[in-house]
């Protein structure tokens, strides 16, 4: 099989079930930028997570590829529409409790940085709150439907992420870079 189908070279491509869109539709920026936000998650496994954290975001990048599917089928029937739910809201709700315990209370904003994970985990987290802005858009955008849950989903992401890159310093020795106001 290969890899080119030149079906795109019109500048226009296929989504779930028969339809095609114009690359710049906002469904298709979303779900691409879902797409790039699980390549950083790659990236960022890469770099050595430990075990519990690379466990956690493989975990993620296999939802975030079904968030990206449900993002590519415009029909609000389709089979991955309704397929992240509040489930998943709260398995990154019960991630971020258990990593929030062992870190100290955060007395300053934080600039993204330290150790070569956690700088591409706080990487990931600005792609994900990009795909949450594109994937609001879409919401918004008439005769479009977006589950809620999608966009309750990649809020709380962007959380984890956060939480996460701060673990992964933590457990690294490398302090947080405080943002201090001149």
């Amino acid at each position: 099989m290969k890899i080119y189908t030149k079906t795109g070279d019109d500048g226009l491509t296929g989504v779930l079930g028969s339809k095609r869109l114009r690359k710049d539709d906002a469904r298709i920026e979303a779900y691409g930028t879902v797409d790039e936000l699980n390549a950083a998650l790659g990236v960022a496994r890469a770099h050595d997570l430990e075990a519990s954290e690379n466990e956690l975001a493989a975990r993620i990048q296999d939802d975030l590829f079904t968030l990206g599917a449900a993002l590519a089928d415009p029909n609000p029937e389709g089979p991955f529409h309704n397929k992240i739910g509040d489930e998943h809201v709260a398995a990154l709700e019960r991630a971020i409790d258990e990593r929030v315990e062992e870190l100290s209370p955060m007395r300053n904003f934080i600039l993204p940085g330290g150790a070569p994970a956690a700088a591409q985990l706080h990487l990931a987290r600005t792609v994900c709150r990009r795909a949450e802005r594109l994937v609001v858009h879409l919401a918004n955008l008439p005769d479009e439907h977006v589950p809620t849950p999608l966009l309750i989903y990649l809020n709380r992401l962007s959380d984890l992420l956060f939480i996460m890159a701060r673990t992964v310093n933590h457990h690294s020795g490398v302090a947080d870079i405080p943002w201090i106001s001149k």
